[in-house]
């Protein structure tokens, strides 16, 4: 069990994140296709995705531990929702903190060369495995996520409703139960490791995830006493839950995408709840610039509102683009 203890001042700087990147979660996609049996809520998912993958996924199958911690993907290369960028910041990550990440890991016996070169910044192994990261998440992520994206907007807009009505120890209380018990002042998180957390005043990140088993993982940098600890929170645990993500037997790119191009779509959806532009070019994996021209368009169509708040603009649905939402299959504002 992982304890992580909380003060007055860490309460107070507690917040719920965006997501933990598409690396973190191509990561965590494959490990579930690599554990059949802890998967049955991703079932479905599953079924159509493992036939799928072929030999080139290989390397990142190696930095998966026979058990015990996984490689913290989050804290190497960031919360990034572009996977080229995950991968470029994975190639560039100094060998000495890939040796740190690495070298407490229980790695299968026949791949550990393979992991030493590596760890030690073997250019070739660091591209091979850059390159496994975008055909699991090509194969894997992509397609599925724009619904696990609204599914994800959905969590945080739920915490959101809990945080104003009950405060932090509420949104503490009811997250992710029983796998985390909020026991005052300290949040008891089932996991096979022991190990207590004193967050020394800097709060906790909580952020919500898809393709994660069912246990939460805590990040945090080593290297940088100033960030605050993440605690990644999985949100399918139900299997009748989960089905609503893989329902219809095709990934959501339907009627909507149609209409106004998968992205664009996608964007929409980001603004159910309300977005600044740098949320929703994370959301969509795209540059600022890119996720600005996406909102323009949005807004001259008045499907969405943009408003300045402060030094930030907030992009909103309109009662038209929430009208275009509810008419499409899986398209509900939620």
């Amino acid at each position: 069990m992982i304890r992580i203890h909380f003060t007055a001042e860490d309460l107070a700087r507690t917040r719920v994140g965006t997501t933990v990147g598409a690396a973190a979660e191509t990561y965590q996609a494959l490990s579930l296709l690599d554990c059949p049996d802890r998967t049955l809520p991703f079932r479905p998912w599953r079924t159509r995705v493992a036939r799928e993958l072929g030999p080139e996924v290989r390397p990142l199958l190696a930095l998966l531990p026979r058990s015990g911690p996984a490689v913290d993907l989050f804290t190497l290369v960031g919360d990034t929702g572009n996977i080229d960028e995950a991968a470029e910041s994975l190639l560039a990550t100094p060998a000495h903190r890939l040796r740190e990440e690495l070298g407490n890991l229980r790695f299968d016996p026949r791949h550990l060369p393979w992991v030493k070169r590596f760890a030690d910044g073997d250019r070739e192994a660091r591209e091979e495995v850059a390159h496994a990261l975008r055909a699991v998440h090509r194969t894997a992520v992509a397609p599925w996520w724009p619904r696990a994206a609204a599914h994800l907007d959905a969590v945080r807009a739920d915490v959101a409703r809990t945080l104003l009505d009950g405060g932090v120890e509420r949104v503490l209380e009811t997250l992710c139960v029983p796998l985390i018990r909020w026991r005052p002042p300290v949040l008891e998180v089932d996991h096979p490791r022991d190990k207590d957390i004193r967050l020394g005043g800097r709060g906790l990140v909580l952020v919500p995830t898809v393709f994660s088993r069912r246990e939460a993982e805590v990040y945090w940098d080593p290297s940088d006493d100033t960030a605050p600890h993440v605690l990644s929170v999985p949100t399918l645990t139900d299997p009748v839950a989960a089905a609503r993500l893989w329902e219809d037997g095709e990934p959501p790119e339907q009627a909507l995408g149609a209409l106004l191009g998968r992205t664009r779509a996608a964007a929409l959806r980001a603004t159910v709840h309300g977005c600044n532009t740098t949320e929703l070019a994370r959301r969509l994996g795209v540059t600022p610039a890119a996720a600005s021209q996406h909102a323009t368009v949005l807004r001259n169509a008045n499907l969405i509102t943009t408003n300045r708040r402060g030094g930030a603009v907030l992009h909103t649905i309109t009662a038209l683009g929430s009208v275009l939402l509810e008419s499409v299959p899986g398209g509900r504002v939620r």
